[in-house]
């Protein structure tokens, strides 16, 4: 008898300076929840034997859609007041990829992405033009004060009280995120040995000039190939970017011949560190093997492994 395929998935909500004695039990249990639903619609996908590009979508979807991260309804504002989303996805069979920048009306930007990668000759689109193939696609668009919160808009306010002339890591409201890094991703193996790996965000507090971060940069903010490893990476983009921190990670489990946790470690808590840049990131290898990595005080994740136990966790 053949033992069946392995299959596991893993997602994250954001990393940061979040602080277990400023959380109210209240406001944990929520995270809790959250996370535990979506990384548990992105396993049932697989253990359907569904792709782990429907998984990845799947479970980033309840992300997107709960206020409580950076990433659709919920997401944080831009300078002018406005939301701004960003997101993007890779398969590792066949590298292909999609991704969207500056979107202001999608719903869910990750099914842009994915509509990006499957039905068009590009890798990445913007503004009104990522928006025009939208509607072609039949996404649902919104109007941009679908994804505001009250949360935010005093996010926003204080960033700018504070005469930050920069856009911030969101140096939030909330006692319990002292600082925040929030995108939200999913990385799955399926039934058939394929690796996809996914990320949408909002971006950062007060962002001006059209600034775009790491997570719709292939190869910086995701990055899947079935050889070596897929993640989603969630941090301070222009650090992110500057290392090509997924690419590197999956270079160096592939031409290295280290597994993904080295690998991982290398990168995040040497690389990055010595550049002075903040975050994390979650992978998956070919074996299902599941791995969080973060320099900062936690960040939000769950994962189910090829085991099927449940593992949802914020602080480090």
């Amino acid at each position: 008898m053949s033992l069946a395929a392995p299959y596991s998935i893993v997602i994250h909500g954001g990393a940061g300076t979040i602080l277990r004695d400023k959380m109210s039990a209240e406001v944990e249990s929520d995270y809790r929840r959250v996370l535990s639903s979506a990384v548990k619609a992105g396993h049932a996908v697989l253990a359907q034997g569904g792709t782990s590009d429907d998984a990845v979508i799947k479970a980033i979807l309840v992300l997107e859609d709960s206020p409580l991260f950076n990433a659709g309804h919920g997401a944080v504002f831009t300078h002018e007041g406005t939301v701004e989303l960003d997101a993007s996805i890779m398969r590792g069979d066949d590298l292909n990829a999609g991704a969207v920048t500056g979107v202001k009306r999608v719903r869910n930007p990750i099914l842009l992405a994915q509509q990006v990668m499957l039905n068009s000759p590009h890798v990445m689109l913007m503004g009104q033009g990522a928006e025009d193939f939208a509607k072609l696609q039949g996404l649902e668009l919104v109007d941009n004060s679908y994804f505001h919160t009250e949360r935010r808009r005093r996010q926003l306010q204080r960033v700018i009280d504070s005469n930050q002339a920069v856009a911030a890591s969101e140096d939030s409201s909330d006692e319990f995120e002292v600082q925040k890094f929030s995108t939200v991703g999913a990385v799955a193996l399926d039934q058939q040995g394929n690796i996809t790996a996914g990320t949408s965000t909002g971006g950062m507090t007060n962002k001006r000039y059209g600034r775009i971060g790491d997570s719709p940069v292939i190869g910086a903010g995701t990055y899947a190939d079935n050889q070596a490893c897929g993640i989603s990476a969630t941090g301070h983009g222009e650090y992110f970017i500057r290392a090509a921190v997924a690419h590197d990670i999956c270079a160096r489990v592939k031409y290295q011949g280290i597994d993904l946790r080295t690998a991982a470690d290398a990168v995040i808590n040497d690389k990055l560190i010595q550049m002075g840049g903040d975050g994390g990131i979650i992978g998956i290898d070919p074996k299902g093997n599941v791995v969080y990595t973060f320099n900062t005080p936690g960040m939000y994740r769950a994962s189910i492994d090829t085991s099927g136990h449940l593992d949802v966790q914020i602080f480090r």
